[in-house]
């Protein structure tokens, strides 16, 4: 990978010269994020593991376990190979690994992560896991993965998965960590009263779970889960002993509009921006910048404009171009910089090779997204 584009202005009040597009984070916000987050876990005696697909970095998951963070989710094995390797020594894969190929991946992490857990949903899975632990002379930590209705993954908290759970907990290879149930679906729900009902269904699905496996003296002593959109929430059934959130750090539009009519905000800052330079504006009511579909996720609405005196919309018009429709009075001066909200900030940062750091006008750090790319 080549340096930085930027690394020449690192240390100087000179952010509006950035070469674009250019993902930048606002530290003042983005520090208030982590504490306060770290700040609500202390408060309410749960542990936070954040989620690195959130960012993909490592400076910034250091960041978070120094902020007291117990360890890291990553969802992909090869996320999880970088912050292994970057010494974080305690990573939490919550999506199965079943390919051979990935099997042999997750053994060889096994033996430099102290603590590596990953989940499981099937029997077969765990078969083939136990198989090459036992080889390997490794125990497995095993995260058994209960679907809390989105249907992604996670098997059904019935008898299946109790059986499920007692061969993880006799296998010789493999050791029964605990369990995960992740409601996705939940995160987004704009009614905060529906979110905290829906939501605590869960809750009780899992502690009822638990319950059960107790009656069967299979001990559990880990139960993750939750997400930024109820972190608020799923402490208060004190179930959960972990907190998987990531996009706390950074929020976006979908984050953001996640409010109720007593206007039950989520309460972090949107410290996460796209900033982008003008480079036509020949037609009246309308200009071009330099960041397009290239530079956004594109699950969600359009980026949101911030910081600016006009009135204008951005839209999607290019690759590399994005749109600004503005009221044919005004005028955006060609070279003039914006910075947009980004629609959805796990993907969004999928996409740069860096983000860059600012505190005011200063550019304080280039930090590499390390794991930008990992699918597999």
């Amino acid at each position: 990978m080549q340096p930085p584009l930027n690394q020449s202005l690192l240390g100087k009040p000179l952010v509006e010269e950035l070469q674009t597009p250019a993902l930048i984070l606002d530290l003042e916000l983005f520090e208030k994020n982590l504490s306060e987050m770290a700040q609500h876990c202390q408060k309410h005696g749960i542990a936070l593991r954040p989620h690195t697909k959130t960012h993909k970095s490592v400076a910034i998951a250091k960041l978070q376990l120094a902020a007291g963070a117990v360890g890291i989710c990553c969802a992909k094995l090869g996320e999880a190979e970088i912050m292994g390797t970057a010494g974080i020594d305690s990573i939490l894969l919550t999506s199965p690994v079943v390919a051979k190929a990935g099997m042999r991946r997750l053994m060889q992490l096994n033996e430099i992560v102290e603590e590596l857990m990953v989940v499981v949903d099937d029997r077969a899975n765990a078969e083939a896991l136990n198989e090459l632990a036992r080889t390997s002379g490794a125990v497995v930590r095993i995260v058994l993965d209960l679907d809390p209705g989105l249907h992604r993954t996670g098997v059904l908290p019935g008898d299946s998965a109790l059986a499920l759970a007692r061969f993880i907990h006799d296998a010789d290879g493999l050791e029964f960590a605990g369990l995960q149930s992740y409601a996705g679906h939940l995160m987004h729900v704009e009614s905060y009263a529906e979110r905290r009902l829906k939501s605590h269904a869960v809750m009780d699905m899992l502690a009822e779970f638990q319950h059960r496996l107790g009656s069967m003296n299979i001990p559990c002593p880990l139960v993750t889960g939750g997400g930024t959109g109820t972190y608020d929430i799923d402490a208060e059934r004190g179930v959960l002993t972990e907190l998987q959130a990531g996009s706390y750090l950074f929020m976006d539009r979908q984050y953001n509009e996640v409010l109720d009519p007593g206007d039950h905000s989520l309460g972090f800052d949107t410290s996460l921006f796209v900033q982008m330079t003008v480079i036509s504006a020949g037609s009246p009511g309308l200009a071009t910048t330099d960041a397009g579909f290239k530079c956004f996720a594109t699950d969600a609405d359009s980026p949101l404009l911030v910081g600016t005196d006009i009135a204008a919309r951005y839209f999607f018009f290019g690759d590399e171009q994005g749109g600004l429709s503005f009221d044919k009075q005004e005028t955006i001066e060609i070279g003039s910089t914006l910075r947009a909200i980004t629609p959805h900030c796990d993907p969004t940062f999928n996409l740069f090779d860096y983000v860059h750091a600012i505190r005011g006008d200063t550019l304080e750090a280039i930090w590499t997204i390390d794991a930008r790319g990992c699918v597999a």
